[in-house]
């Protein structure tokens, strides 16, 4: 036999060796094992989330389970389901105890054991976590939809307007991503949604943005200032949105006083009471400094509503000072984890503390050098003091000398 008809032997038996190694256990036993029909999902927001379905196979169950969890999380769910006879299977899970975030995308799976010993799983399904107490409409444009309940169609109009020119304007610091879908619910009273996001798990803070999901909540009555509502609220939880998308992970290593700063600096009708309360809180001596506004904001609402009103005004004062590129080190800078004094320093050449203390000098007028004179006076009285005795000391001793010296010899 020639040696070309050997190598040509052996090609072919290694493709015959690879053609008949079995393919991935898990995967051909998804596909053939079981057969799951008839797989519903019945949601109560708030209570209750009621899985069924019909398992199939051609040999007897030993053990079935249902998996699900929400597909940014990465803890699943398993629990165990009994079969009927017929292959139907049930479970309902307490959603008032267990919660999941609104609006947010659930994906379960079945997994059985049979008779063989060999786990089988089947193809995973998702469905949306929807708050089905309101009659929704919507109306979309590109990738962006707006949900509403009360109001008529220029209310939805306005408000997907709001989010179009907000876009607009954000772009020119955020870059803005058109693939992936960003979903606007809009409340119609503040306890309608205070409700469901107490039913998710969430804290209540006048508006809310889960930038993962890219799912926005506020609450705008329709109404005479429905407009101005919608060109403030929609543009900042937007913006949030597009941030957590630019940036990703790194979004979470941001400080509070930056994210939110930004965010209120894109609000295309700025909130006319800020100036006022920075007014009173500069006078008062009641700013915040930005070094405790790095982690979080205030839990209360008097404070939180400074923060908001500062981090607006600093960052719009980084931006008229550096530029927007000022803006992009910085979020750039924080991104490597860095503290909160030295991100700034990293990106401006300043500590944030000095960034702060130049901001209330040239927004908020205020006199640094009496402020810093009355911070020190405690210090300057305690170093009188204790040089005031060497001092007297001295004097005495010149007059004695002197006193020596006018005597005659």
């Amino acid at each position: 036999m020639s040696n070309r008809r050997r190598l040509v032997l052996r090609i072919v038996t290694i493709l015959l060796m690879v053609v008949s190694i079995p393919l991935n256990t898990q995967q051909v036993h998804g596909q053939e094992g079981i057969v799951v029909e008839d797989a519903n999902v019945a949601v109560s927001f708030g209570q209750s989330i009621t899985f069924s379905a019909k398992i199939k196979s051609s040999i007897p169950i030993k053990q079935a389970s249902l998996l699900f969890r929400g597909v940014n999380e990465d803890v699943t769910r398993v629990e165990t389901v009994q079969v009927a006879e017929d292959g139907s299977v049930s479970f309902t899970y307490d959603a008032s105890l267990n919660l999941f975030p609104p609006f947010s995308w659930i994906v379960f799976w079945y997994q059985a054991t049979l008779t063989d010993d060999q786990t089988y799983t089947s193809a995973p399904i998702t469905f949306l976590y929807n708050d089905d107490r309101f009659p929704w409409r919507e109306m979309s444009q590109a990738n962006v939809t707006v949900h509403w309940y009360a109001g008529d169609d220029t209310f939805g109009a306005t408000a997907l307007n709001a989010a179009g020119t907000g876009m607009l304007v954000m772009n020119e610091f955020i870059p803005v991503s058109l693939s992936d879908p960003v979903e606007i619910y809009i409340y119609s009273n503040v306890t309608d949604l205070k409700n469901t996001l107490q039913f998710g798990g969430e804290d209540w803070t006048g508006g809310h943005t889960n930038p993962k999901l890219g799912v926005v909540l506020v609450a705008i009555a329709p109404g005479e200032n429905q407009s101005i509502e919608m060109e403030t609220k929609i543009p900042h939880e937007l913006t949030h949105v597009m941030l957590y998308r630019s940036l990703g992970e790194k979004y979470t290593l941001q400080p509070a006083w930056l994210i939110e700063g930004i965010a209120s600096a894109m609000e295309l009708y700025p909130n006319p009471d800020y100036a006022n309360a920075l007014d009173i809180a500069s006078r008062s001596d009641s700013l915040i400094s930005f070094d405790e506004l790095c982690a979080s904001f205030p839990a209360d609402a008097g404070n939180a509503y400074l923060a908001y009103a500062q981090s607006q005004s600093f960052v719009t004062y980084i931006r008229n000072t550096y530029g927007i590129s000022g803006l992009t080190r910085l979020t750039e800078a924080y991104s490597d984890g860095v503290t909160c004094e030295l991100g700034a320093t990293n990106a401006l050449g300043t500590p944030l503390s000095q960034l702060d203390a130049r901001w209330r000098e040239s927004v908020l007028g205020q006199n640094l050098t009496g402020v810093a004179a009355r911070n020190l006076s405690p210090f300057i009285l305690l170093m009188i003091l204790v040089l005031l005795v060497p001092i007297w000391g001295a004097i005495d001793l010149l007059r004695l000398r002197r006193k020596r010296g006018s005597q005659p010899s």
